[in-house]
């Protein structure tokens, strides 16, 4: 059997609504939010009286999905410094083609969001990373022409 699809992204967040207005801002639309609780949750991811509220959100065109889930219990951990720089292991970014990338990041700053270097321009996309709330970094990739 082969991978039908990539379905979704995890990112564990402290503050959801920053988070869930961070993405909706950038183009994303919310496809819902809940609470996570049972011991099935516990048997999944192999933690014990697992307490979540989770938001699901889409891009524009229904095919990309990231999950965000804020843990009541157990605490979430961290990994590392929340403005890890982008060789730390592990994910470190999220790619999203845009229109208009100074008019995405003009408005993701009004979410706390900053450059992590630079616009820069390459042969065929104007690209940049940018650090959202959480540490979050999400590159930025305008296609030329």
């Amino acid at each position: 059997m082969t991978i039908r699809r990539m379905d979704n992204v995890l990112i564990v967040v402290d503050d959801l609504d920053a988070a869930i207005a961070f993405f909706v801002e950038l183009g994303m639309e919310l496809e819902g939010r809940s609470p996570v609780e049972g011991r099935w949750v516990d048997r999944v991811i192999g933690l014990d009286d697992v307490r979540q509220e989770v938001a699901m959100l889409r891009t524009p065109d229904g095919h990309g999905r990231i999950e965000l889930a804020m843990f009541h219990t157990p605490k979430a951990v961290s990994a590392g410094p929340r403005n890890a720089p982008t060789n730390t292991l592990g994910i470190r970014r999220i790619m999203f083609a845009v229109e208009d990338i100074e008019g995405v990041v003009a408005r993701l700053r009004t979410h706390g969001a900053e450059l992590v270097g630079e616009l820069a321009d390459e042969d065929n996309y104007r690209l940049c990373y940018v650090r959202g709330p959480e540490g979050i970094v999400v590159g930025l990739a305008e296609p030329r022409g």
